[in-house]
């Protein structure tokens, strides 16, 4: 009897606990929701929360869904791009311009300059084009092979809907009426010092106008100001660099002097242009071939690019 009574009394504190923990995460989510969502009425807030608990107990029992390139729209909406919006909304301020620019659907291609020494210039344009496009559309990261070497981070960024820079997953992706976005000056711009901020670095060999012509693909140019600031490279140590075999170590007035203190980026403020899209349609696959005619759109591309950002720092003023 009394082992009866132990067993019961057990049981119910154990439903207390677990009733206990719900409460701790639901309130959690309510933080969160509120944190990433900025001004959300107590109705939209709780909506929100009840779509987070679905997207658990989807996952707890075993259901996912993922594209050929390992793209998990559910991942995306409910965890990976609600993380980023709280940098995008909260830290960065971001200010989007000219989204009408992307087509309500079917394929086309967003170029972009790069820059911050690491690459949040590229998930805050995810979520710029998530948020404030009217069709909500997702956008498709083209990565270098360094990222998928990672731990985590790797994973993360498929799931979230990066894929590797290569011509031939980029071509499947226009193809199948995707929106992607590549970034040409790749850890060239990425990792260039403060003192050449805003300045484009060589947009390669134009792999990416070939790849817009075989699809027949819109390209959009895109001007981010912001990123520049945010990790400010003043120096590079190189040894250490080959050591690790990345691009470059980068020294900032904050890191590595205040360890992973030194890793926060400092809350510039963005704004992310689109411009109007350079239509190739009409000149036919075949153009691809035509290099000079590849090297006239590129360097078209860049110089948008280029005055564009011009235009903005102009207009954004201070960078704080």
């Amino acid at each position: 009897m009394s082992t009866d009574r132990e067993s019961a009394q057990a049981q119910a504190e154990l439903a207390q606990r677990l009733e206990q923990g719900v409460e701790t995460l639901i309130a959690a989510l309510r933080w969160a929701v509120r944190a990433a969502g900025g001004d959300l009425t107590e109705r939209e807030v709780e909506q929100r929360v009840a779509a987070l608990l679905a997207y658990l107990r989807r996952r707890l029992a075993g259901e996912l869904e993922v594209d050929a390139y390992g793209f998990d729209e559910d991942f995306t909406e409910h965890i990976y791009l609600p993380v980023l919006r709280v940098l995008y909304r909260r830290w960065f301020r971001v200010e989007v311009r000219g989204i009408e620019n992307i087509p309500d659907d079917g394929a086309a291609l967003i170029v972009a300059n790069h820059s911050g020494t690491l690459p949040i210039d590229c998930l805050m344009t995810q979520v710029a084009v998530h948020d404030t496009h009217p069709r909500g559309r997702h956008l498709r990261l083209l990565g270098a092979d360094l990222l998928f070497r990672l731990p985590v981070f790797g994973e993360t960024a498929r799931a979230g809907g990066t894929t590797l820079a290569a011509p031939s997953d980029a071509q499947r992706l226009l193809a199948a009426g995707e929106l992607v976005a590549v970034w040409p000056e790749g850890f060239k711009g990425l990792g260039k010092p403060f003192a050449d901020r805003y300045r484009l670095q060589r947009f390669g060999r134009g792999g990416f106008v070939g790849t817009a012509l075989r699809t027949r693909a819109p390209i959009v140019p895109c001007a981010i100001v912001g990123a520049e600031e945010i990790y400010p490279k003043i120096g590079d140590l190189t040894a250490l660099a080959h050591l690790l075999d990345v691009p470059y170590f980068p020294v900032t007035p904050t890191f590595p002097h205040l360890g992973l203190l030194g890793l926060v980026p400092l809350p510039s403020r963005w704004i992310i242009d689109f411009s109007p899209p350079v239509e190739v349609a009409d000149l036919g696959a075949e153009a691809a071939e035509d290099s000079l005619l590849v090297f006239e759109l590129t360097d078209r591309v860049r110089e948008t690019i280029q005055s564009r950002l011009h235009v903005l720092l102009a207009d954004r003023g201070s960078a704080f």
